[in-house]
């Protein structure tokens, strides 16, 4: 029996010095677009950890922590899990907690998607692909990205 996910992951948001961001197409549910998404492997995971793994493991993008650095937004969200992934927890789960993380890569870096999880790619403006988002926490993380940045550079 495959193990229980665990309900704390990560959101990374990837995206361009001009504010292009990737979206996903997941293979389980198409027409839903989404950034990087993925559980911690083990509960002592780091979130550093886990987001580089699922970023490379979704994208092939390798965060080498120069020229592709990960910032750790030191947000997270709490949110329902839909009904249709609560089987992956244990029983009685239904609430996960997302830390969101974001990338800036150049706007040519290639992208290998994981066959198993991902079906397609797309840049999009950041407003558009807030609006295409079908997870409300991926949404709100796009949107606030600008704001992210301005911080992130006043720091």
């Amino acid at each position: 029996m495959k193990p229980y996910k665990i309900p704390e992951s990560v959101l990374v948001v990837i995206h361009t010095a001009d504010l292009h961001v990737l979206l996903i197409e997941r293979a389980d549910k198409p027409g839903y677009w989404q950034s990087v998404t993925g559980s911690l492997d083990a509960p002592d995971e780091p979130l550093l950890q886990t987001a580089a793994r699922e970023l490379f493991e979704e994208t092939g993008i390798v965060a080498d922590g120069e020229r592709i650095a990960l910032r750790d937004w030191r947000l997270s969200n709490v949110y329902e899990i839909y009904p249709v992934w609560r089987h992956r927890y244990a029983p009685g789960v239904t609430q996960n907690t997302e830390h969101v993380f974001s990338v800036e890569v150049p706007r040519n870096i290639a992208i290998t998607l994981s066959p198993r999880e991902h079906l397609n790619y797309v840049w999009l403006p950041y407003l558009e692909a807030a609006d295409k988002c079908f997870s409300s926490s991926n949404a709100e993380a796009v949107l606030l990205l600008p704001q992210q940045l301005r911080d992130f550079g006043a720091g």
